[in-house]
């Protein structure tokens, strides 16, 4: 019979098995630490992009959002207050110069314009009497004028003829007096005739000149609503697409609002908006970049808005290839408007990682088979490439594609 086993010696053998067990465990929980650490500190290599720092030219941009919109959009606005009676075409429509839109209800400006019709004759022939009037009234008083002419004549007539009878002693001083007044009379009435013939006539023409006038206003607002009648005849001004319709048959429309919009959808122009901090950077005439994907179209900054607006600045971007087939109305791109040119610059391909100017920190390939995190100072860019200031040197190999997965590694192995 087998002696039992002290208690001593059984808790020494158990506690001898629990520190191996123990032993055991740390050991492959460390082999599997190790394991999915070398796993994460590995990178494949075809999952990179990675650029070249090279010394050359930057053109620095800002860069901005834009929207491509049609070259030619104009809004058609009923020229009076009225209702939609007929509508002849649709949103999308192809539309021709003089291509009847809509009809609109034009009865009472018609009969209103039809009386201004009949107002503007009547006029004309009250202008017509009016210079006949005058033409008449100036003859007689110059007849007047010639008749006391004549009797002024036959006065001087008479004084000498008296003078003449005074000195053979056959006159008397009485009759000479009274001939002699009657003359002085009468050279006062013709003056004062002429005086008022003259005045007539500067009366006369001012009354008709006021005359003329007042009808060639009233002629101006006939043909302003003649205009405005034709204009009610809502027809394409050009040849262009229907973008916008009111097909409300019987609405009502009041003077001044829309009712049609026609676009030229065969040429864009992309409209931008920048932070008022780069308002300085943008101007007109500056020269452009936009980025459709991967497309890039050239453009020219044809106007820039004077004033911020919730602290955006709008401007505009005449594309040099404005008929491009990737271009389409309402579609979202990058701009960017170049205003300056840095030469002999080491400068790195730009990419999502670049935010600004600014400390950074990226990955660097050392050998065939690993890359290193890497403080690098970065400057101006514009939209190929992004200004080295420090961290690089000419030659290094940067890793551009995304890396945030991997930020809080400092080494990286390639596969």
């Amino acid at each position: 019979m087998d002696r039992e086993i002290p208690k001593e010696v059984r808790d020494k053998e158990r506690k001898k098995k629990l520190m191996k067990y123990g032993a055991f465990s740390v050991a492959a929980v460390v082999c599997i630490g190790v394991l999915i650490s070398f796993m994460r500190s590995s990178v494949n290599r075809k999952d990179l992009v990675l650029s070249e720092v090279d010394n050359g030219t930057i053109e620095v941009s800002v860069s901005a959002s834009g929207k491509v919109v049609p070259a030619f959009e104009e809004i058609i606005n009923s020229p009076i207050n009225t209702r939609i009676v007929e509508v002849y075409r649709k949103g999308g429509d192809s539309v021709d110069v003089g291509t009847p839109i809509l009809k609109l209800d034009l009865q009472s400006t018609e009969t209103e314009y039809k009386k201004l019709l009949d107002e503007e004759q009547m006029k004309r022939y009250q202008l017509e009497q009016l210079k006949v009037n005058n033409s008449t009234y100036l003859s007689d008083l110059a007849m007047q004028v010639k008749i006391s002419a004549m009797k002024l004549n036959r006065m001087e007539v008479e004084l000498r003829n008296e003078r003449y009878l005074d000195s053979l002693g056959s006159g008397t001083t009485d009759k000479v007096r009274q001939a002699e007044l009657n003359f002085n009379t009468g050279k006062l009435e013709l003056e004062q005739l002429r005086q008022q013939y003259a005045n007539e006539m500067k009366v006369k023409e001012a009354d008709l000149k006021v005359k003329e006038l007042e009808f060639n206003i009233f002629s101006k607002s006939l043909a302003e609503m003649k205009r405005t009648l034709d204009d009610a005849q809502i027809r394409s001004p050009r040849k262009a697409i229907l973008t916008y319709i009111n097909n409300q048959v019987g609405a009502q429309v009041s003077g001044g609002s829309q009712v049609a919009i026609i676009s030229d959808l065969s040429h864009f122009k992309v409209e931008g908006e920048i932070a008022d901090t780069y308002g300085d950077r943008v101007a007109a005439g500056g020269r452009a970049i936009v980025k459709i994907g991967n497309e890039k179209l050239e453009g020219t900054v044809s106007s820039v808005t004077p004033l911020s607006k919730n602290g955006v600045i709008s401007f505009t971007v005449q594309l040099t290839e404005d008929n491009n087939k990737r271009l389409r109305s309402g579609l979202k791109t990058d701009v960017y408007v170049m205003n300056a040119v840095k030469e002999g610059v080491m400068r790195l391909a730009n990419a999502s990682y670049y935010v600004g100017r600014g400390e950074y920190e990226l990955f660097v390939q050392e050998g065939e088979d690993e890359i290193v995190k890497r403080k690098v100072q970065l400057g101006d860019s514009n939209f190929e490439y992004v200004e080295v200031l420090s961290g690089l040197k000419p030659g290094d190999r940067v890793v551009v594609s995304d890396m945030s997965s991997y930020k809080n590694k400092n080494k990286l192995k390639l596969k």
